[in-house]
């Protein structure tokens, strides 16, 4: 498969790398990248300090701007040969799912369900699959402030949610790729046998296992 002509997506659970293959992907591609815009929320770190009461307002913020990047990204797609994103609409549910109590998500799924009309999928989406002690690790290194304090239980639980999305997932193509232990920012061989895989022709879910290089 040809990387170029092509909306990718990359995703996965907080800590696992979207960004940083995003990046060396768009090298490779000669590719626009769109990136999440999370700092831009002003919700975001009394969130982790209180999730119960900062939840719902969060939520809608991610939401909407969300929304108003996807619809300019899909202007970008006619103009544009190749596109990379660390991140798909349907992202914020699995959030919601896991911040949000029974009346707040039917309120947010009553607004989220307007909007996903007018959403398009990727042609191809990468999801980086990893255990939760190996996301706790990469959190640690990278240091965000307001990541500092981040809780295990928290992680566990929306890596769940991740594998049993992504498990159904049956909206296009869709890779796999299990980064536990791997490191394909600092180890040039690990991101060369990614994009090798990723240039095979793909249809439904293929799986890509790595040889072990992550001590």
């Amino acid at each position: 498969m040809s990387l170029s002509s092509y909306h990718i997506c990359i995703e996965g659970t907080i800590g696992v790398g979207k960004t940083s293959l995003v990046n060396l992907l768009a090298k490779e591609m000669d590719a626009k990248t769109v990136l999440e815009k999370f700092e831009d929320n002003p919700f975001l770190k009394n969130f982790y300090s209180d999730r119960t009461r900062y939840a719902m307002q969060t939520q809608l913020f991610f939401l909407l701007s969300r929304y108003k990047q996807q619809q300019e990204l899909q202007q970008m797609d006619m103009f544009t040969k190749s596109i990379i994103s660390d991140y798909m609409f349907d992202k914020d549910r699995l959030f919601a799912a896991l911040n949000l109590d029974d009346m707040e998500l039917d309120l947010y799924n009553r607004i989220a369900n307007e909007l996903q009309k007018n959403i398009v999928y990727p042609d191809l989406t990468i999801f980086l699959q990893s255990e939760t002690d190996r996301l706790m690790y990469n959190i640690k290194i990278r240091g965000r402030e307001f990541e500092k304090n981040m809780d295990y239980s928290y992680i566990d639980n929306l890596n769940q949610i991740y594998n049993e999305y992504f498990f159904r997932y049956d909206k296009g193509p869709l890779i796999i790729i299990n980064t536990n232990d791997i490191d394909f920012v600092n180890n040039p061989k690990d991101l060369a046998e990614i994009i090798d895989f990723i240039k095979q022709p793909s249809e439904g879910t293929r799986y890509f296992n790595p040889m072990k290089t992550f001590k």
